[in-house]
């Protein structure tokens, strides 16, 4: 119902600023959303709002999230922006979500090194566990044990699974599971590239144990 009263939100604010509407999801591009979506959704997307990034926001919430002493990290937001930039701030800190294809990993494929948390630098994905999805973010396979926690996003009327760093709980994006690619765990991590850092070198892979 939300996302349905959304969707008629946004057709009259395009209507009255001159933009055509074009469908989101088809045949061949609804693999590509963060979240899964029925053949009866009516979202649509209009270029040039930038708004619209908020529709893939999320408002998780668990008891670690709410008490931060569930974390090692215990940096609170005056510090982190202090060290990070204010778009690292808003996916890490905030749960917010960078534009599909445009992040600096999302076509980066190393045969080597570890994708480290962009906040507090913890080992989080070596390069082996990232694969091509075609979904316009980074997407793993599997992540460094125990690096990251996942918690249940309810946000926008449907059930996600929220992945954070485990150390500072920063958040990471969302990870999905019987999507049908050839991959060894069956599941698409799916990652915002401003919440990573990548480390080069087969030693740092070394150090990351599988």
């Amino acid at each position: 119902m939300r996302i349905q009263t959304f969707s008629a939100a946004l057709r009259t604010f395009t209507t009255s600023f001159g933009h055509r509407s074009t469908p989101l999801v088809t045949k061949a591009t609804a693999r590509r959303l963060p979240f899964p979506i029925s053949r009866s959704t009516t979202l649509k997307a209009v270029p040039g709002i930038p708004f619209l990034g908020s529709l893939f926001s999320s408002s998780a919430k668990s008891e670690n999230q709410e008490n931060n002493m569930s974390y090692p990290d215990q940096r609170n937001n005056e510090e982190w922006r202090a060290i990070l930039s204010p778009e690292q701030f808003r996916i890490l800190r905030e749960k917010g979500t960078e534009r599909p294809g445009t992040g600096e990993y999302d076509s980066h494929y190393p045969s080597q090194g570890v994708y480290n948390c962009a906040g507090c630098n913890t080992p989080l994905y070596k390069a082996s566990h990232k694969f091509k999805s075609g979904c316009g973010w980074p997407a793993y396979f599997d992540s460094i044990p125990g690096a990251v926690t996942r918690h249940t996003d309810s946000s926008f009327g449907m059930e996600r699974t929220e992945i954070v760093c485990s150390n500072c709980g920063g958040h990471l994006g969302h990870v999905f599971k019987g999507e049908g690619y050839p991959t060894p765990t069956d599941e698409r991590h799916c990652v915002n590239s401003v919440s990573l850092r990548f480390q080069e070198g087969e030693g740092q892979e070394a150090k990351a144990k599988a």
